[in-house]
Parts: C-alpha cells; structure tokens; sequence
C-alpha cells in the first residue's frame, strides 16, 4: 500500500449538481488509500447547488483533502488548466463531473501501468455500459464515443462494438494483460486524453499548460515537442468508466454547437495543434455522404442492434445528421460572412 502512488483527482464543473454527486461518491468508496487522494475542483460560477454540494463533501469526508477553486473562465477547458497548477500529488486523473467510476478497484486498475517507468498515461478501454441509462447515454457507450463523426474519421478512443475496435488509428501494441502498452505517431493519434484519464505529473509538467488545457492538443504536444528523441507510451485499461450524458436531443444540438464553435474560435487564434485534417476528404465525403442519404445510418444501426439489442442503436442516424447540419452551417456560415468569433455569450453546457 505504501507503494501506490498519489493521486490528484481533477474535476471542472458547472451546474453539475446531479451528475457530481454521483461521481464523488463513486471515487469516495475506491479501494484506495484516501491520504494519497486530493481532490481538486474547478467551479465556473454554479448557482444549481454545486457548490453546496461540494461543501458538503468535504464535511462528511474531512479526512480528505478537498480544493474549491475559482475557474473564473467558465469552461471545462480552463478548469482543468487551472485545476493542474493547483494539484500537487504524482498522478493526474482526469475525471469529468459526468463520469462515474463502474466499480471499488478502478483507481487500482487505472494505476497499475504506472509500475511500468516507461507508460506515461493511463486511459480505460471502454465506455461502461448500463441498461438503466439514458438513451444517448447508452447510445454514446455502444458507439465508444460522443461525437459520431469520429466513427468516419477513425479517431474514436473507446470501444466500438459496431467496428469491434477500440480506434481506427494505426499504432503499436503490446498486450500486457490487464492492459493494452501502445505507441502512436503523432499524425495518426487517437483522441485520447479526457473521461477518466491519468497521466504522470511529472509528464504534464514537460507542457506549457496555459489558461486552457486542450486535452489531445496536450498529449498531441507531448509526442511532437517533449519527446523528439524518446518515446511515449500510453496504457489503454482493460476497464470502463460510465460517461452520462444528461439530456435530450436539444441538449445533443446544443452540445455538438458548443463543440464546433469552440473549435473554430481557439482554432483561430493558435491555441488548438491536434491535425484534424487528418480525418481526409474521402472519410469525411463519407460522412457526408451517409447522413445525407440516410439509409447508410440504419444500415449501421442494425448491425449494431444485431450485435448488442438496444433501441438506443437507432438513435445513430438522428445524431449523424445533426453533426453534419450543425457543423456544416456553423462553418459555412462563418466563411461566407467572416463573422468575428467571439467566446463571450455562448452556451457553456
């Protein structure tokens, strides 16, 4: 026990007073030593009880050491920035308010790749998947991933039980048993780095972490600048974690335009390095192509539903079609008329 590793839990919210509480009490009753545990949580303003919510844990658990610190930026993205200056424990987790830890050993699983000196980060392989879920919760676990045009790009990073695979990047692979020992080329790089992901503070420390911290732009930085002479490798766990999506179909809309917008903005002004284009015209004709017509989607769906029965599957051309309207607009819209963007105003959640 005196051997295991401490941990910082990194935690951003924003009127997540539901979701929150289940993920802390997710991590409260691991089997894991809680003098090596601190939690670090970053608030962007919440005025849904969150921050009581918080306060009440640190009382009912004031052995553990819990910081509430001030995102004054709002967004998840800066919250961890500001969250990883103030952690001070060897490990980084990486841990959403929307995500639930499945099971009392997860944080023993996830560390366990660190006895190898030369994984620099850890990750689970899988999206949990629970029937008590809500629809597009269920949906997103089944595809392994939130955004379904990662499924044309390929760039997915949890399991995908349409494609059975958990990426479509190239990459070398060892198979420890509990884990999965991979190297990436930089070009070729998965979308790692959120939802449950750990990494070395010493590793992270090797990055110019500024007011934002991009997850895959960090570790996409980390292979091109940090270790032009080394290696870095990274374990994918034969584990899950339980990604939540709280809400409907409007919430869906919503979210892939906070995505897109982002996107665009920190794009344009230098803060975002992962190559997208990557993706290629023909995958993305592809993409196009499928949601446009339709049938393609539900082809897919079937397949799915014929592998794991969930009428969750169906939910898959509804969703291809919103990307495509709300991306394609959002960047058509921006080139025809060369809008100024602006991060000010948008919807946070």
């Amino acid at each position: 026990m005196d051997n295991l590793p401490s941990i910082s839990i990194i935690i951003p919210t924003l009127n997540c007073r539901d979701t929150l509480k289940q993920c802390l009490e997710s991590i409260v009753i691991q089997e894991y030593p809680h003098e090596k545990i601190e939690f670090v949580i970053a608030d962007g303003g919440s005025t849904d009880g969150t921050l009581e919510l918080v306060s009440r844990f640190q009382n009912v658990n004031a052995l553990l050491s819990v910081k509430l610190i001030e995102n004054s930026l709002i967004t998840g993205e800066a919250g961890k920035a500001i969250a990883s200056k103030a952690a001070r424990n060897e490990i980084f987790a990486f841990i959403d308010s929307d995500n639930i830890l499945p099971h009392k050993s997860w944080l023993r699983e996830m560390i366990a790749p660190f006895e190898d000196h030369e994984i620099a980060a850890s990750e689970p392989l899988y999206y949990t998947y629970r029937k008590e879920d809500g629809l597009i919760t269920r949906y997103c676990a089944l595809l392994g991933m939130n955004d379904p045009i990662c499924l044309f790009a390929g760039n997915y990073d949890r399991y995908c039980l349409l494609n059975n695979n958990w990426t479509g990047r190239p990459h070398k692979k060892e198979d420890k048993g509990s884990y999965l020992k991979l190297q990436f080329d930089k070009e070729w790089l998965p979308t790692i780095g959120a939802n449950g992901f750990l990494i070395r503070k010493s590793v992270l420390e090797k990055c110019s972490v500024g007011e934002y911290l991009f997850d895959i732009d960090i570790i996409y930085d980390l292979i091109c600048t940090i270790y032009k002479t080394d290696v870095i490798r990274f374990a994918k766990v034969k584990t899950g974690i339980v990604h939540v999506f709280s809400g409907n179909t409007r919430s869906f809309i919503r979210k892939q335009k906070r995505r897109i917008k982002d996107y665009l903005y920190f794009n344009k002004l230098g803060a975002r390095h992962y190559p997208w284009k990557t993706m290629g015209n023909i995958k993305l004709l592809r993409f196009i192509f499928f949601s446009v017509t339709v049938a393609p989607l539900f082809l897919q769906s079937i397949r799915g539903y014929i592998k794991k029965p969930d009428r969750a599957w169906f939910y898959h051309p509804v969703a291809c079609v919103i990307t495509l309207w709300v991306y394609g607009l959002e960047v058509t819209f921006r080139k025809l008329t060369n809008q100024k963007l602006e991060r000010k105003g948008w919807n946070i959640r």
